[in-house]
């Protein structure tokens, strides 16, 4: 139920408290900006889910939890003010953006878009419980926890088969599953992939189970055409069926590409003047956890400018 209350007015409030989100708070607060992070779900973002990150500057092994953490800490200790809830709109009148909660409304001279963006899942039980444990959504993350092993890669466009190359280079085996009869990603890809030995592609199937223990042992897979169903034994399995970002409620200030995504480029800009967008939420070609700070980084100084010249 919306809970009414007075609004305060903040500088900026940025809507999403993982890398991105946090990071611009941080800079902004540095600015003797006053900030607001609302947060959705989780306090950190995505990143929590990744048990262990080694390719980010500064911390040669960190789990997402402890990155995330020392972001929030950070943040808070700046100045910075945190809270649940989740957005359904923006609302901009004249030098004021509203923004709107299920629990209350906020209101403020700019306003990034840090809300990030999903890993489309394969939806199978056991699923949520073996990230990091044979279940990843990433292979630049994750790939160099499975060298010498026998994984899968579920998926058949270019961010699967650009995964798969990566994959191979350090994998004994690489499986490519396409519930299609042909890969949909880039000929070049496809070639690359064909000249390495240790790589095959089976068609026209879906994952349809995980068969696991403590850790994953294998995939159950089943013939699209046939319904017959058959076992393939794997240490790990890569799922790159895409990503879907969650900017329905931002969409009348920014304006989204075919996928989802705010069209923003590197500079952060929305097109609405005091909106920006930083991190997954935006349309880019790399989604890193030190990509994403800096596009927080770049937002925050974005909007802080934006602020003093009002």
């Amino acid at each position: 139920m919306f809970i009414e209350r007075i609004l305060k007015m903040y500088d900026i409030v940025i809507i999403g408290s993982g890398p991105a989100g946090l990071t611009a708070a941080i800079y902004a607060r540095r600015a003797n900006k006053s900030v607001l992070v609302l947060e959705k779900e989780s306090f950190g973002g995505q990143i929590t889910y990744s048990p262990k990150v080694e390719n980010y500057p500064g911390f040669q092994s960190a789990s997402g939890n402890e990155l995330a953490e020392k972001f929030m800490d950070q943040a808070m200790a700046l100045g910075a003010e945190i809270e649940l809830d989740t957005v359904t709109g923006i609302e901009k009148s004249g030098k004021v953006i509203k923004v709107i909660g299920e629990s209350s409304e906020y209101e403020a001279a700019a306003v990034i878009i840090a809300a990030g963006s999903k890993h489309r899942q394969l939806g199978l039980d056991g699923e949520n419980e073996l990230i990091g444990e044979g279940v990843s959504y990433c292979a630049v993350c994750d790939g160099a926890f499975y060298a010498g092993k026998d994984v899968a890669l579920v998926g058949g466009g270019n961010t699967a088969l650009q995964e798969a190359v990566l994959l191979s280079e350090t994998c004994k085996s690489v499986t490519i599953v396409q519930d299609l009869d042909f890969l949909t990603g880039e000929a070049l890809l496809v070639e690359q992939l064909k000249e390495k030995d240790n790589v095959k592609t089976i068609f026209g199937s879906a994952v349809t189970g995980l068969i696991y223990g403590d850790t994953l042992e294998g995939l159950e897979l089943t013939d699209r055409k046939t319904g017959e169903t058959s076992f393939l034994e794997v240490g790990g399995v890569f799922v790159a069926i895409g990503q879907k970002p969650e900017n329905e409620p931002f969409a009348s200030v920014c304006s989204l590409n075919e996928a989802g995504y705010i069209v923003a480029g590197e500079d952060c800009l929305t097109g609405t003047d005091g909106v920006f967008a930083a991190g997954d939420c935006r349309a880019k070609a790399i989604r890193q956890v030190a990509t994403a700070a800096g596009d927080g980084a770049a937002a925050a100084v974005a909007a802080c400018r934006y602020i003093d010249s009002l």
